[in-house]
């Protein structure tokens, strides 16, 4: 009897030290990420429908563009609507990279390389070629997405990356997520607040305040996100840094370089079973929601440039 493929492709294994990680064909997606024992990210099974977008490359957009049209170098574009849940949004979410088998350019006990050359899509019809490689290290792990553009003209480009960070524990009922998540504490460290009409689509920027200002790693108690962050304060080189702490004492650091503008937190408070990982996303972003449409933070790659972008993920127990 023949053995099928897994339904999310290959299987690439990594390892270094306490460290082991497992990334998929499909979408160049992780599949799970774990510091010894712990759990760092919520894992999904091999012929699984991935959770809630849990370990997407979101690109050539992350987040959303409203009806998922957009004006580009004197030309409009139309890409595929496709959020229907929890409510019909009428956007186009998450770019296109997450549906494809990726290639792969070379593994090694430490390291995965895959590749996507987009196709000639009516939504992007731009010659863009990814490269996304996940290394594990003493501290964790790194991420390297770079974009090619291989064709004639301009392309304009964003990119996400779409973690779901495990609260360290295997909550039975949605509720019991919901509190296990709202015991961690969460460090954003910037400055504005996107504020979202009813389709989640950015309408203005405020100051951080009360329940939306992370800049001290409160805990999640009493905060309800699905929400994003800008004007991001940098360290010395450049970078901007996340923190997820758990009650059991393991710590993520979300550490994104200088192209990473943006930080999106989804808790799934509320959210059904299915829909609820036991953990929270938290998402480095180059640019926030709808930046197709209103340019903000959204890099056109010139014919025969490739832009790259780093995040790492350090891991610590205390």
């Amino acid at each position: 009897m023949t053995t099928r493929q897994p339904r999310t492709g290959n299987q690439y294994s990594i390892h270094y030290g306490d460290f082991s990680a497992v990334v998929c064909e499909l979408g160049a997606k992780i599949r799970r990420f774990d510091y010894g024992d712990d759990e760092i990210f919520c894992p999904f099974g091999p012929d699984d429908l991935t959770p809630t977008c849990n370990g997407y490359i979101l690109a050539p957009w992350p987040n959303r563009i409203k009806d998922g049209e957009y004006d580009f170098n004197g030309r409009h574009y139309c890409a595929p609507v496709n959020e229907c849940h929890p409510a019909p949004r009428h956007n186009a979410n998450h770019g296109y990279a997450y549906h494809y088998m990726w290639r792969l350019e070379s593994l090694t006990e430490h390291a995965v390389t895959q590749s996507l050359r987009f196709p000639n899509l009516d939504g992007y019809p731009f010659d863009v070629t990814l490269t996304a490689t996940y290394e594990l290290g003493e501290k964790g792990m790194t991420v390297t997405v770079s974009a090619f553009n291989g064709g004639d003209e301009p392309a304009p480009w964003a990119l996400g990356l779409h973690p779901w960070l495990a609260n360290g524990r295997h909550g039975a009922t949605s509720e019991e997520r919901d509190a296990d998540s709202a015991a961690c504490h969460l460090k954003i460290d910037a400055n504005q607040h996107v504020v979202v009409d009813a389709g989640l689509i950015p309408t203005g920027v405020e100051p951080v305040s009360g329940p939306t200002d992370l800049r001290e790693g409160p805990t999640l108690q009493g905060r309800s996100f699905d929400d994003a962050w800008l004007d991001v304060n940098r360290a010395a080189d450049g970078t901007t840094t996340t923190v997820f702490t758990r009650p059991d004492g393991i710590e993520v650091r979300l550490i994104g370089d200088e192209t990473i503008n943006a930080w999106q937190c989804y808790t799934a408070t509320g959210a059904p079973l299915a829909e609820h990982p036991y953990g929270i996303a938290v998402e480095p972003m180059t640019a926030p929601a709808n930046a197709f449409r209103t340019g903000d933070h959204l890099v056109s790659i010139a014919p025969g440039e490739t832009v790259t972008s780093v995040v790492r993920y350090e891991v610590t127990r205390r």
